[in-house]
């Protein structure tokens, strides 16, 4: 059986750190997918998918994701229930972050940055810093939506 996630998005907000009761690092977010097919009106729709990450993963995106980044994320799907204050049974299903990339540079909107593959419980900023860039272009055959990618 296999429950693996790859997701690529935007944040909506900025990235809280928090502790869990134990001291274990963590926050959650909210990640814009846009979907691949346009609605009715001819526009594209987006899902919002609910994340959370612990540890180093949730400390390097507290100090280097900001609300509107374009991620990919990698994980699994969980799924947990909870009664709330009235008594109903809540159930939540989100996603549990393994591995983060930033796909642009803080710097330049215009130019996206491949940067930041982490071992499976590290996360390095130093490794962040030390790869190649991807920078997009308009004339590329391979473009999507006018917008063609080169690896350089």
């Amino acid at each position: 059986m296999v429950n693996q996630v790859v997701l690529i998005g935007r944040i909506t907000r900025d990235i809280e750190l928090k502790s869990t009761n134990n001291g274990r690092e963590v926050c959650s977010f909210n990640l814009a997918v846009n979907r691949n097919f346009k609605n009715s009106q001819g526009q594209y729709e987006a899902d919002f998918i609910n994340c959370v990450a612990f540890g180093q993963t949730a400390k390097f995106m507290s100090n280097y994701i900001a609300k509107g980044r374009l991620i990919s994320v990698v994980g699994r799907i969980s799924t947990r229930n909870y009664e709330n204050q009235q008594g109903q049974r809540i159930y939540v299903t989100e996603v549990i972050v393994d591995n983060v990339n930033p796909l642009e540079s803080r710097s330049d909107n215009n130019q996206v940055s491949n940067t930041y593959q982490p071992t499976p419980n590290e996360v390095s900023p130093q490794n962040f810093m030390d790869q190649s860039t991807i920078k997009t272009t308009n004339d590329s055959p391979f473009s999507v939506n006018n917008i063609g990618m080169d690896i350089t």
